[in-house]
């Protein structure tokens, strides 16, 4: 009885077939990477103060109505505090100057009443410029990134359930075009509100449709063809979309014409229907066999091999467990797979705090936000090429634990650099992103890897969903620096050692074909079958390696 990649192995790995969706799905990626990562401009806080209005001042109390303040041992203007307009104007109408008998710090303050005055020496607008979310609104900045999140959580937990039950092809493009649509409307909103609504719906898009590529090519891609798909071809996509992000905001440097600019390139993926299949593997999953044979025929055709008259004939498609359908409860109906879940839940919440916590923190790390947002998305690409590496050559138990030990190590050491030593604190920072992007894009490959077709879409989305939490919060994490400096880098830190922890339970999958049915995942699945396997003979390995 043949297993599926049997019945494909006439295809080959690297044929024009496997080329044109290997690409293809990689370019789909590219607007990823613009749309998750350009609240860093659109939502930064240009250098601000309380607007004074047009009034009858001498020049020194316009300088001086603005008080100034000690903020991390720095001095600076207020940014939501002026003198008392009314008190300034009797003092300058009497002809008293500040400093010469007249006490400024003994002079009421009051809040910004005329609204504020916003730099444009970095940005000409972003949302906080327009909609006015400082001080008594500053709340606003972080939770605008967490509503586009929650928007992310939702987006992979429905988009899993659905391409499980309705194919990857379609959710696929429906969750591109979602995201598409929604940050192009997002220029025309007249009110935060508005605003952080349409983020929302875009964010239900955004790396739904990631996953739903990603698995994509997954099961249609085979061999190390798969292994480098998973760690550099979708990856690089993604990075090659943050890098550019950058260099669109600095010549733009207005938040609505950045939208303009990240948006209208999803418009060039709508040929990709055309171009792209539907999983030959999903599609045996739901008993279509003919439908696949026809897809692996015109593969065949491409890759010129000539393809047997029935090519799914020794495939036994009815091995499929009754239970195997698209159903989130599938992934706790057992103590082993409820194991597994919890594990990978942990693994991928950590990871996505971590992950967006560093990136979204990039606007502080540097003078320059446009700098520090590049050399963010440039450590990307070797972080993918240590994942590609990872996947090709190691365990993947040992490469996860391995990766969140360096993470955590180096954001840890962060508090003890020395205060005139900003490039090492820098350097650690990037290490602590270069780690967890590695691990991130690892966990995409294994927790495909973990589960059967019929549920592997369901479990990487609802594991994604999962680590969207991690995403919302990330904002408000970053916002700890309020209490303690270094207080975010010991919370990120600190998940990332427990979860290395948690991930020396998981099942190993190096070496493996991917499994079709649940009851392959058992055997591969409890916690105690991690250490009794130990003692087995090679012979009693229920797969060979094919990779």
């Amino acid at each position: 009885m043949k297993d599926f990649e049997d019945s494909v192995a006439l295809l080959g790995q690297w044929g024009r077939f496997q080329q044109v969706v290997f690409f293809l799905l990689g370019a789909s990626i590219v607007p990823n990477g613009f749309g998750a990562f350009s609240l860093v401009f659109l939502n930064d806080a240009p250098a601000h103060r309380c607007l004074v209005p047009q009034v009858n001042l001498t020049q020194g109390w316009l300088d001086s109505i603005i008080p100034i303040e000690v903020v991390d041992g720095r001095r600076r203007p207020s940014r939501c505090s002026r003198l008392r307009l009314d008190v300034v104007r009797n003092l300058s109408a009497a002809g008293l100057r500040p400093g010469v008998g007249v006490n400024l710090s003994d002079l009421p303050r009051e809040a910004c009443v005329d609204g504020w005055s916003y730099s444009a020496d970095v940005y000409r607008s972003t949302i906080v410029s327009q909609f006015d979310l400082v001080c008594r609104d500053q709340w606003k900045q972080p939770f605008t990134s967490t509503v586009y999140f929650l928007g992310v959580l939702v987006g992979s937990f429905f988009s899993g359930l659905l391409s499980d039950r309705f194919g990857r092809k379609p959710v696929f493009f429906a969750t591109m075009a979602i995201q598409t649509l929604f940050m192009f409307v997002q220029i025309f909103s007249n009110s935060w509100v508005v605003f952080v609504v349409l983020l929302f719906i875009s964010g239900l898009g955004q790396i739904s449709n990631y996953i739903s590529a990603f698995v994509l090519g997954n099961e249609i891609l085979s061999g190390q063809v798969r292994v480098l798909f998973s760690s550099l071809g979708v990856c690089l996509g993604f990075a090659v979309g943050y890098m550019m992000l950058p260099l669109f905001a600095y010549f733009l440097r207005d938040w609505r014409s950045l939208l303009l600019a990240t948006s209208l390139p999803g418009l060039l993926y709508i040929p990709l229907w055309w171009l792209i299949p539907e999983s030959p593997r999903w599609l045996l999953s739901q008993g279509r066999v003919r439908e696949a044979e026809a897809i692996l025929r015109k593969a065949a055709e491409m890759n010129n091999v000539e393809a047997p008259r029935v090519i799914f004939e020794d495939v036994d498609v009815t091995t499929l467990h009754p239970k195997d359908r698209a159903d989130v409860f599938n992934l706790l109906s057992t103590k082993p797979i409820r194991n597994i879940t919890a594990i990978l839940c942990l693994v991928w919440f950590t990871l996505s705090t971590g992950y967006f916590g560093l990136s979204l923190n990039t606007s502080h790390l540097h003078a320059d936000p446009y700098v520090s947002c590049f050399l963010s998305a440039v450590v990307e690409v070797p972080a993918y090429t240590l994942s590609w590496l990872a996947l090709r050559f190691l365990p993947r138990r040992q490469s996860v634990v391995c990766i969140l030990l360096v993470g955590g190590a180096s954001l840890y050491l962060i508090q003890l650099v020395p205060e005139g030593v900003s490039q090492l604190a820098v350097a650690l920072e990037m290490l602590g992103k270069c780690a967890i992007t590695a691990g991130t894009a690892l966990m995409f490959a294994y927790t495909a890897e973990l589960y059967p077709t019929a549920l592997r879409n369901t479990a990487t989305g609802t594991c994604t969903a999962v680590s969207r939490v991690g995403s919302a919060i990330s904002p408000f994490v970053l916002q700890l620096r309020v209490y303690f400096r270094y207080l975010p880098y010991i919370v990120m830190g600190t998940l990332a050692v427990a979860s290395a922890f948690a991930a020396l339970f998981l099942p190993e999958s190096f070496g493996r074909p991917l499994p079709q049915t649940i009851q392959q995942m058992h055997h591969r699945g409890s916690i105690r079958s991690v250490f009794v396997r130990k003692q087995r003979s090679k012979p009693a390995v229920l797969f060979e390696s094919r990779l």
